[in-house]
């Protein structure tokens, strides 16, 4: 089975790979990635794995291997104190229980950039430090985490988990991708963990397609469906499930691209929350990572009938991200200050387009934000993993 799967991983991730590389003048990303990551190898190479198993989290209902977060805009009503939590969209509680999705983010960053420095380097210390973090989480029965997200994102007082929670464990979709790139390589240490790690992306892709959460979160409008079909896209191609990725692939086109895009590029469910320049930067980059896994640079090309497509959005964006006093709408209530990023729809639209600007602007853009809510709505962040 492992082999079979191993074939069919490599099919599917093979053509965008070879795509970008017979681009003419296509820029070294190789070269960028060396200079910007193995200035990082120490703090890599010594963080000890930390799994929420070591996390308390005492308002959770679960066990302490039962992931659990707390919702972001939520907060105690001054109209009721002590009861049920009450809604602020864009307003992000600092009280809220973060535990557990910090250590998923930091799971998140850590494996992706350790396997893109074995790729650069071929030294087996990167590899080994990811397997000891691949095996906490995913295989050692006293840390791994369960596969599942029953109690993500839960309102105080209203419920104990919600459907929109499972866009947290967008965090590991580069988890995904490493695994992916140790299995094709043979990954030294890997074969003697690849079973369980495998075993549990199949449990929570399980999870993800079949449990009432996964489903609801699959059918949600906006960028929540979007990290629901990257998630199900990356973790399906983990394990050669081509059945997946072809329902991913039409949904990509039938729903997500109709509904979400406009057919001059705006992004209006995006653009209608408080946080218009973020949400509409994190979603492109959750779609234009979608396509290229999917379909590389010809689903980022693709059209609808009327004009549609994740190139138009990325378009409109980009006089945007390269200069945000340009921006037509009011200011992000939060954070504006710390987008935009390095965001990888200009990496990705600029080799399907042969965009140069966009990728001189992706090259021009910081890589590494540290502040905490910058980092959990950049989640694509080792582009050697995708390319």
């Amino acid at each position: 089975m492992i082999a079979r799967r191993a074939l069919l991983t490599a099919a599917m991730l093979a053509a965008p790979t070879a795509w970008a590389r017979s681009r003419p003048g296509a820029f070294d990303v190789r070269a960028i990635e060396r200079r910007r990551l193995l200035p990082q190898a120490k703090a890599l190479l010594t963080a000890e794995p930390r799994t929420i198993a070591a996390i308390p989290a005492p308002r959770s209902p679960a066990g302490p291997q039962d992931y659990y977060s707390e919702g972001d805009y939520w907060w105690p009503d001054p109209a009721n104190p002590g009861g049920p939590y009450v809604r602020r969209d864009g307003r992000s509680n600092p009280d809220k229980f973060d535990g557990h999705r910090d250590a998923l983010i930091a799971f998140g960053r850590a494996v992706p950039a350790l396997a893109a420095m074995w790729e650069l380097t071929g030294e087996a210390h990167f590899a080994d430090a990811a397997m000891h973090h691949l095996r906490a989480w995913f295989v050692d029965p006293k840390t791994r985490m369960n596969p599942d997200l029953d109690h993500a994102q839960a309102i105080i007082g209203v419920n104990s988990g919600r459907a929109i929670g499972v866009i947290d464990t967008l965090q590991i979709v580069e988890v995904a991708r490493a695994a992916a790139l140790f299995a094709r390589r043979k990954a030294p240490g890997y074969a003697a963990i690849r079973a369980g790690v495998e075993d549990w992306f199949a449990a929570y892709l399980d999870w993800l397609t079949t449990s009432p959460f996964g489903i609801e979160e699959r059918d949600e409008k906006n960028n929540h469906g979007t990290c629901w079909l990257l998630q199900a896209a990356s973790f399906a191609a983990l394990l050669g499930r081509g059945d997946i990725i072809a329902d991913a692939r039409t949904r990509l086109q039938t729903t997500i691209i109709p509904t979400q895009i406009a057919p001059d590029g705006r992004q209006p469910l995006e653009l209608a929350r408080t946080k218009p320049f973020a949400y509409s930067l994190f979603n492109l980059d959750v779609l234009a990572a979608s396509a290229w896994l999917l379909g590389g640079g010809k689903l980022i090309d693709w059209r609808t009938s009327d004009g549609r497509s994740i190139g138009g959005a990325i378009a409109w964006m980009a006089p945007y991200i390269a200069d945000k006093a340009k921006w037509p709408l009011a200011p992000d209530v939060e954070y504006w200050d710390g987008f935009p990023v390095r965001q990888p729809s200009l990496l990705f639209g600029g080799l399907a387009q042969g965009r140069d600007e966009w990728l001189a602007l992706w090259q021009r853009l910081n890589p590494d934000p540290v502040i905490g809510e910058v980092v959990r709505n950049f989640p694509v962040r080792q582009p050697l993993l995708w390319l």
